[in-house]
């Protein structure tokens, strides 16, 4: 009688064994799809506002910035000039065909300045902390940056990139899951085993994030 409840304990201590291995093995990867998701979602918002800063530095000052300590004085510190444009036009003798001719001409007016911070984040400083990856845990590191004149066909294309590996993002989830996210190739998801931003290559500011995440809200 002892061994035969020994023995229906043991194989009750298997089935819940084998039952908690299945329930791991379905649920592991939407737990860990969420988690990433929702953790790229944060770091992708973070480097939406370093393009528009990257792009705000590149219309001001003709360049990118290759680091984050003058991206920031820059947003602190820098200045859009608006400008008016308008087409006009007026009657100027041709002394070839001996007459009055009309010439068209655009007239530029400066109308004034304003606040790169004012223009991109208004009253929100998260900027000041646009060098650093905005997931728990790892809020010490950085993206790397770079910034560069490359030859494009014959003209000096100014680039920069922006990156961050998918292993710092999803430092503390499950390895071999996290082995597999690192070789994804998907028109539905984030390809290779880095968020990048731009281009040392190629004349972009785009990113390489699947379109669904462009539709979230911050």
């Amino acid at each position: 009688m002892d061994k035969k409840r020994g023995l229906e304990l043991f194989l009750w201590i298997l089935s819940i064994f084998f039952a908690s291995q299945i329930y791991s093995s379905i649920n592991g990867p939407i737990k860990f799809n969420k988690v990433k998701n929702e953790r790229y979602a944060l770091v992708i918002d973070r480097l939406k506002d370093i393009r528009n800063a990257q792009i705000a530095h590149k219309d001001v000052n003709g360049y990118y910035a290759n680091n984050f300590d003058s991206l920031v004085s820059f947003i602190d510190n820098g200045q859009f000039t608006l400008i008016e444009e308008k087409d006009s036009s007026y009657l100027a003798y041709d002394r070839i065909y001996r007459i009055d001719m009309l010439r068209e001409v655009k007239i530029v007016r400066e109308l004034g300045k304003v606040s790169v911070k004012d223009s991109l984040f208004k009253d929100n400083n998260s900027y000041k902390e646009m060098a650093y990856v905005p997931i728990k845990g790892v809020e010490d590191k950085k993206f790397s940056i770079t910034a560069d004149v490359i030859d494009k066909n014959g003209y000096e294309a100014h680039v920069f990139e922006v990156k961050v590996k998918k292993d710092i993002i999803l430092h503390d989830q499950n390895k071999d899951l996290l082995k597999q996210e690192n070789k994804v190739v998907s028109v539905d998801g984030v390809n290779g085993s880095e968020l990048v931003l731009g281009s040392m290559t190629e004349v972009s500011t785009s990113g390489n994030w699947p379109t669904i995440f462009d539709a979230k809200k911050k």
